[in-house]
């Protein structure tokens, strides 16, 4: 695929196996995921996402999380040549119109699914949102550190558009981003292996920074995405649910700027409106535009 200043717009795209899709039907969403028990995270908040964004979900799971508020205790990881049945299973029949990719888990399951998505997408005809699921909200591992060479060099120049928080974004590039300027600055290393990049401010440090600062670097432009830090604890699944919300605007045909900023909106409203669930950090509510 193309640099970035090749692909910020990509409404006018088709889809795998567009032309067998009835008008009728929504826009297909694929998550290569993992499974979250507890339903804040991982392929449970992508599908509602989806859906709250009008989209069709589906579903390849790379791992089984025993989880809840309070942490993840076990992972079982699915083998590679399940995952990559599961992604030819989807796309052979039912087909997307974007694809997100959260938690992989190994390197051979990353592996799998950069051949999977090589062998399906040819020249890049629909948008790739790749999260890379590093470690959960209360700081469990969930990519192995060889998985992380990996992902640089199989999966990077396969996506549209990379959403690292700020740990995630620190360890793809190994450069500091204590600042504004030092997350631009990996921001555009990062970039160099293709993805436009959406930098997530969450993680940085609360005291410092009152607002929430969320870049993206697209086609070689910089946009500034600036909303009020709330303090709730129910953050849970944010990243996910954001990787998902953009993969749904992509889907739907939206630029990528346009689609970001639409997607940040939304997760700011998800978190606002969460309701108290469990003993730790609770989940957002991905369909709070559906109360009454």
């Amino acid at each position: 695929m193309g640099a970035p200043a090749d692909r910020a717009d990509l409404g006018d795209q088709p889809g795998v196996n567009r032309q067998s899709r009835d008008p009728r039907t929504p826009p297909r969403l694929l998550s290569i995921a993992g499974s979250d028990s507890g339903g804040g995270a991982g392929l449970q908040a992508d599908l509602k996402a989806f859906a709250a964004h009008g989209a069709y979900g589906m579903s390849a799971v790379t791992a089984v999380t025993v989880q809840n508020t309070r942490g993840v205790t076990a992972v079982h990881a699915v083998p590679p040549e399940i995952v990559a049945a599961q992604i030819d299973a989807v796309l052979d029949d039912i087909g997307a119109d974007a694809i997100k990719i959260g938690m992989l888990g190994d390197a051979a399951v990353v592996r799998a699914v950069a051949g999977r998505l090589r062998a399906h997408l040819g020249g890049g005809a629909i948008p790739v949102v790749l999260d890379p699921v590093m470690v959960a909200k209360g700081g469990a591992p969930l990519l192995a550190d060889e998985a992380v060479a990996a992902l640089v060099a199989e999966l990077l120049p396969l996506a549209t558009v990379v959403t690292p928080n700020l740990p995630e974004l620190a360890r793809l590039t190994g450069l500091p981003v204590a600042t504004e300027e030092e997350r631009r600055r990996a921001s555009a290393a990062l970039a160099r292996s293709g993805p436009a990049v959406l930098a997530k401010g969450g993680h940085a440090p609360e005291g410092e920074e009152p607002d929430v600062v969320d870049l993206l670097l697209a086609a070689g432009e910089w946009h500034r995405f600036v909303h009020p830090r709330l303090a709730v604890r129910s953050t849970h699944g944010t990243g996910c649910t954001l990787a998902a919300a953009l993969a749904a605007r992509l889907a739907a045909g939206e630029p990528l700027p346009e689609a970001a900023a639409g997607a940040v909106e939304y997760v700011a409203g998800a978190i606002a409106a969460a309701y108290p669930l469990g003993g730790g950090i609770g989940p957002t509510d991905p369909l709070y535009r559906f109360k009454t």
